[in-house]
C-alpha cells in the first residue's frame, strides 16, 4: 500500500485481483491452455494456472476451461489471479491469532482493531501477514513466494472482524474468483452518527479518492470518477443520537462503507478520517460532551467490525458462514448509549 494511505488496508477490497482478457491469435496453433497462458502471463507459475483452471478462474468463450482444453484460434480466454504484490520479504513473527475455524484449504481469522493486515509503509513488522507466515509454512502467495501468504481480502487496521485465508493454490483461485464474481456474504456492524428515516436502503454511489485529500475516500454518485460501488444497510438499534446499522456489502471497495455512510449523513462514529470523532448529534457541551468524549476514549478507532462471512467451500462445495461476536469496545459503547439519558 502506498503513504497517502496512512497505512490503512483495503475494506474487502475487490481491486486485489487482476483481471486478464486474451484473444487468441488467428495463426495460433493448438496449444494446451495452461501452456498457452504461460507464454502470455509472465512470473505466473504453472501450478498457480493449473489452480487457476480447477477452480474455475479461467474461462474460454465464457465456460469454465479445463485443463487439457487446447486453444484454437480465436477464443477469448479471461483469467482471474490474485493481484502481484507490492511488498516483499516478508518476516515470519509469532504473533498470537484468533483463529475461529481451520481446516486443510482454509481458515478463519478475527482480527483485532488496530493489526494491519499486510506489511506496508511504516507497518513493516507486527501484521497479520506476518503472524500467518510464522503459524502456516508454505502459504500459497500472490507470485514467486512473495507479498501476501494466503491472503483473499483485507479489511482496515481500525476495523475488527472475520477474515478468510487460503493455505493452497486452488483454495486461493476458487475464492478469489468468489470476491472478485460478488458471491461473497459479508456483513458489517456499524455505530453510525444520526437515525437514518428509512429501515433499510440501499447506497450506490462509485468510490474514489478525493480530489482534495488523496487518504479519504469520496463518494461520486454521477460515476464521473471512482469506481462502481453498492452497500445495503438495515438499522438494527436506535438509540439517543446513534444508530446500530448492519452493511452487506455487494461491492468491495476501499473505505466503502465508511465513505457510504458519509455520504447519506451518517458518519461511522469515532471515525477520524471521515469526522465521526467529533460531535455530530446533540448539543456538544456541558455532560453530553463529557459522555461522547468518553465513549469515544472506550472506542478510538472506527465503530465499524466485519461480524460475518459466508461463501462457497473450495473441495465440499457447501455455502459456509461465518459469526462473530462484537469486540468488547464496541458493547462497551453501546452499552454507554443504552443508558444514556438526557
Amino acid at each position: 500500500m502506498t503513504d497517502f494511505l496512512e497505512n490503512e488496508t483495503v475494506e474487502d477490497s475487490d481491486d486485489l485481483y487482476e483481471h486478464h482478457r486474451i484473444v487468441v491469435d488467428k495463426g495460433q496453433a493448438l496449444l494446451r491452455v495452461d501452456k498457452f497462458l504461460m507464454d502470455r502471463l509472465p512470473n505466473v507459475t504453472r501450478n498457480k494456472l493449473q489452480s487457476a483452471i480447477r477452480s474455475e478462474a479461467v474461462q474460454v468463450n465464457h465456460k469454465p476451461a479445463k485443463v487439457s482444453y487446447k486453444v484454437k484460434p480465436l477464443d477469448v480466454i479471461t483469467i482471474t489471479l490474485a493481484e502481484p504484490p507490492r511488498d516483499t520479504d516478508v518476516v515470519a513473527e509469532d504473533i498470537p491469532l484468533n483463529i475461529v475455524f481451520e481446516d486443510s484449504e482454509l481458515l478463519i481469522v478475527n482480527k483485532e482493531a488496530g493489526m494491519v493486515v499486510h506489511p506496508a509503509y511504516n507497518n513493516w513488522t507486527g501484521t497479520l501477514v506476518n503472524a500467518l507466515t510464522y503459524y502456516l509454512q508454505n502459504l500459497p502467495t500472490s507470485r514467486n513466494g512473495e507479498g501476501r501468504p494466503g491472503l483473499v481480502h483485507r479489511i482496515d487496521k481500525d476495523t475488527s472482524g472475520l477474515l478468510v485465508i487460503a493455505k493452497t493454490e486452488y483454495s486461493m483461485a476458487f475464492l478469489a474468483k468468489q470476491f472478485f464474481d460478488h458471491t461473497i456474504d459479508r456483513t458489517y456492524y456499524a455505530l453510525v452518527w444520526g437515525i437514518p428515516k428509512e429501515d433499510s436502503g440501499t447506497i450506490t454511489g462509485h468510490v474514489g479518492r478525493s480530489i482534495k485529500d488523496r487518504r479519504v475516500m469520496t463518494v461520486y454518485p454521477d460515476g464521473s470518477y471512482g469506481k462502481h460501488a453498492v452497500t445495503h444497510y438495515k438499522v438494527l438499534r436506535r438509540f439517543k443520537y446513534v444508530a446500530l446499522v448492519q452493511c452487506n456489502l455487494e461491492t468491495g471497495r476501499t473505505h466503502q462503507i465508511r465513505a457510504h455512510m458519509k455520504h447519506i449523513g451518517h458518519p461511522l462514529f469515532s471515525d477520524t478520517t471521515y469526522g465521526g470523532d467529533s460531535i455530530l448529534q446533540g448539543t456538544p457541551n456541558g455532560t453530553y460532551k463529557a459522555f461522547v468524549e468518553n465513549a469515544f476514549k472506550l472506542m478510538p478507532r472506527q465503530a465499524l467490525h466485519a461480524k460475518s462471512l459466508g461463501f462457497t467451500h473450495p473441495i465440499t462445495k457447501e455455502k459456509i458462514l461465518f459469526d462473530s461476536e462484537l469486540p468488547e469496545d464496541f458493547t462497551a459503547v453501546i452499552k454507554k448509549w443504552e443508558l444514556y439519558e438526557d
